[in-house]
């Protein structure tokens, strides 16, 4: 694990505007990701995270405005995700001042492209992300953590465990894990500490906990279950939380922090 807990907002962006619901439904407006950027690099977020929640190759080219936006006003490391498929999008992503580059559902459907992508690009700009879920039930046979992978915002099964891919993940060159908790996603019920200390077991690979948070409180488990970085979204957009008081909470908590 890293020295110092990071703290993460993720901006989910959608026609150039930051949205967010609960389990990725209900969307409502929070803002100009630009203008959001700024202001948690003043409060000391650690790094950002967008990710494009528009499909269209609308949506990809607004992504690309604001990165290059973003980039030019903030100096903290952007990390960019939602329809990376190519070595092309993530050149395209990185030349428009992305740190580091996000995949998810192409590389379920062609695993080999995470190891392309990191020989070409380095490990350090590829993060793997996974969005998981708890399977209903006993754990079965071909999801022996009785986690999976999901797509779709979570409501479609990718037929993996989500253990197994993150180790999948490690061995193909990514650089870092970001574990989404489907079932957590804007609930405020906090982090799901199960499944961060399922892939803390089968990685030495960075991990940022992400789906749950609702209090300053939430954050330290999450980083005594193995997590080195923990994201948020809309406790800090619509202001129930500072990034300050997350990082006095685990202060206390006797953790170390950037």
């Amino acid at each position: 694990m890293s020295l110092a807990t990071r703290v993460i907002p993720c901006l989910d962006v959608k026609d150039g505007r930051v949205v967010k619901g609960v389990n990725f439904t209900g969307l409502r407006d929070a803002g100009d990701p630009v203008e959001l950027a700024r202001r948690y690099e003043a409060e000391g977020a650690d790094e950002l995270t967008f990710l494009d929640v528009s499909a269209s190759q609308q949506g990809r080219g607004t992504m690309l405005e604001v990165v290059r936006a973003t980039a030019e006003q903030v100096f903290i490391p952007l990390t960019v995700g939602g329809g990376v498929r190519s070595a092309a999008d993530v050149d395209e992503l990185l030349r428009a001042g992305a740190d580091k580059v996000s995949i998810n559902t192409a590389a379920i459907h062609r695993p080999e492209l995470l190891r392309e992508l990191s020989r070409r690009f380095g490990s350090q700009c590829i993060v793997l992300s996974v969005d998981a879920r708890r399977v209903a039930g006993n754990p079965v046979a071909d999801m022996p953590s009785g986690f999976e992978v999901t797509t779709h915002g979570g409501s479609k099964s990718a037929g993996l465990d989500a253990v197994e891919w993150v180790r999948t993940g490690q061995e193909l060159g990514v650089g870092e894990i970001l574990l989404n908790s489907m079932d957590g996603d804007g609930t405020k019920a906090g982090f799901d500490l199960e499944l961060i200390t399922a892939v803390r077991k089968h990685t030495n690979l960075p991990v940022i906990a992400s789906g749950g948070a609702g209090a300053a409180e939430h954050f330290p488990p999450a980083i005594a279950a193995g997590a080195d970085a923990v994201l948020a979204a809309s406790i800090f957009h619509f202001g129930e939380v500072t990034i300050d008081q997350v990082k006095a909470t685990m202060v206390t908590a006797g953790l170390t922090v950037r």
